[in-house]
């Protein structure tokens, strides 16, 4: 663990802005008691290693607020980032040691943790708990699966689209609204870290966002606040269908 700090949180489970999407949603109140008993809360700022590759980890969580990256490192040292943690995703596995991966915080961030060996013996006792880890991990396989056609078929305006739609899908889920129409939401990446995460150059990346920008399907204020006129329209640039497409 790099600089992370275990922080005072007054948010109880059942006030907790992921509570309808984190790991605890099926829960009901005497579940979230035996939660609260356990759990804890650390931040870490941008840039910090929340737990390397092969590392033990004492803990299993959710992300509450903020943005942490998956990447795996080759023998060379060749690094490659193989997933984004957004808001109410879950960090570690249960019955499982170590970390297969870095993570690493992007944003600022603050996670929901439980201590492992605790929240292991409560999954046995908590279907809920189990049954919605189990969704969860069901819903990154699909979400990995999608995401292998962006990186291995998709121009580079259908990347930057999709990856557009899978932050505004994950904003909209937050505030409970449905992805549709106007929508609005901040960036949680660098455009550097787009480009590491698409396969992307800068270069590409900021040329491909003007593109979209000047052809009216998005709108920026800044480098981060983005409106999406006509979440349609984006999902067509996307070379998604309106059912969906890829998962967020």
């Amino acid at each position: 663990m790099l600089n992370e700090k275990t922080v005072s949180h007054s948010v109880e489970c059942g006030d907790c802005p992921i509570r309808h999407r984190a790991v605890c949603a099926r829960c009901e109140s005497d579940e979230l008691e035996r939660l609260e008993e356990i759990k804890y809360y650390r931040s870490f700022e941008a840039g910090q290693t929340v737990i390397w590759s092969g590392d033990r980890m004492d803990f299993v969580g959710s992300v509450v607020t903020g943005i942490a990256t998956l990447t795996q490192t080759m023998e060379d040292g060749r690094t490659q980032m193989v997933g984004l943690l957004l808001p109410s995703d879950f960090v570690g596995r249960p019955g499982r040691e170590g970390s297969a991966y870095d993570v690493v915080a992007t944003t600022d961030l603050v996670m929901c943790c439980f201590r492992k060996k605790p929240f292991e013996a409560l999954m046995e006792r908590t279907p809920h708990i189990a049954h919605r880890l189990l969704e969860m991990t069901l819903d990154e396989l699909d979400a990995a699966r999608e995401w292998m056609l962006v990186l291995g078929r998709k121009t580079a305006r259908e990347k930057i689209a999709s990856l557009l739609t899978i932050i505004a899908r994950r904003d909209a889920s937050l505030k409970l609204q449905t992805p549709k129409g106007s929508m609005v939401f901040d960036l949680p990446l660098t455009r550097e870290a787009m480009a590491d995460y698409l396969g992307l150059t800068l270069e590409t990346v900021s040329r491909q966002i003007s593109a979209l920008k000047r052809d009216g399907v998005i709108s920026l204020q800044g480098k981060r606040h983005v409106t999406v006129p006509d979440f349609g329209r984006l999902l067509e640039e996307a070379g998604d269908d309106s059912d969906g497409g890829m998962l967020a």
